[in-house]
């Protein structure tokens, strides 16, 4: 049987700019699933805030997280990775981490080099932890996995702190400790783009946010400029409870209007039917496992009651 992570090394195998779109319940990974992509990645400020109502400052626990990241794995056919955070500890904690997440059905981890508890890699007051801390993190993640393709991706904060050659210095490091994929959190140009993939020799993973919306910390770079850099994988983290929030946002506010005029309205442009519901979370192959499991008719016919 193919684990996830054999299926995520894959399709990075064949040497194009994969896309993975960030999710954080069930609608958004069967969305991303019947959209298309290839593959997926949580997004662990966007299960903060929506799963329990709070900034991404490092509150959400290991278990939370392990737990909500397992029924998204469970929710689609498609290699997820999760966003672990920093291993939640020292390399005895990433180690535990990391064995948590593989069982739980992921195809990889991020680990960062963020001082715990951490804070969104877009947010000021960012620390990072010393060098040869992180390595051993990495090295504890590695030895953690029982299956040699759950890949260890190792992202750095360090950008933000230490600058360009900073960063460059703890890719180097990281790909020597064995991570599988490097991540550069708030890249904050082309050229450093450029810098860290040409440090890196493996393949680094690029933070666009939104996608389709520009944001201060990272710039809207063309993904076939990127894909030219030698990028492998661009994540897309806020887009889609970015887009979730406007849309719940504008439904909102219809009603408000219905409230105060006393008028129905029937608004398709604001919201998906009913039966697109259904096809998205597959009631019609529930409905025929039913059948399958709940009619007893023929077999009462056959033995007897």
């Amino acid at each position: 049987m193919t684990s996830r992570g054999q299926q995520l090394r894959r399709i990075l195998e064949r040497g194009e700019l994969v896309i993975a779109p960030g999710v954080y319940d069930g609608y958004s990974a069967r969305l991303v699933q019947a959209a298309g992509f290839e593959t997926a990645a949580t997004s662990g400020a966007a299960i903060s805030n929506s799963v329990l109502g709070i900034d991404d400052i490092g509150v959400m626990g290991l278990s939370e997280n392990v737990t909500h990241c397992q029924r998204l794995a469970a929710a689609i056919d498609i290699p997820l990775t999760a966003d672990a955070d920093t291993g939640y500890g020292n390399p005895m904690n990433v180690h535990y981490t990391v064995r948590q997440f593989e069982m739980a059905g992921l195809a990889g981890v991020n680990i960062e080099d963020q001082v715990h508890p951490k804070r969104c890699g877009h947010m000021p007051g960012k620390e990072v932890v010393p060098l040869a801390e992180m390595v051993k993190k990495i090295e504890a993640a590695c030895l953690a996995r029982r299956d040699d393709a759950f890949m260890i991706i190792a992202r750095t904060d360090a950008l933000a702190i230490e600058g360009i050659d900073g960063a460059v210095r703890r890719v180097r490091a990281y790909v020597e400790a064995g991570a599988d994929m490097i991540f550069p959190d708030a890249a904050r140009s082309e050229e450093d783009i450029k810098r860290i993939v040409e440090a890196a020799g493996i393949p680094v993973t690029i933070n666009m946010g939104f996608g389709v919306r520009s944001r201060p910390t990272t710039p809207l770079i063309p993904l076939p400029d990127l894909a030219r850099m030698g990028v492998r994988r661009v994540s897309l983290p806020r887009m889609l409870p970015a887009a979730a929030i406007m849309g719940m946002t504008r439904a909102l506010d219809c009603m408000k209007e219905v409230i105060r005029t006393g008028k129905p309205a029937d608004r398709p442009d604001l919201t998906v039917g009913i039966e697109d519901i259904m096809q998205l979370m597959g009631y019609d192959e529930m409905r025929a496992l039913e059948r399958k499991l709940l009619t007893t008719e023929a077999i009462e016919a056959k033995y007897g009651r």
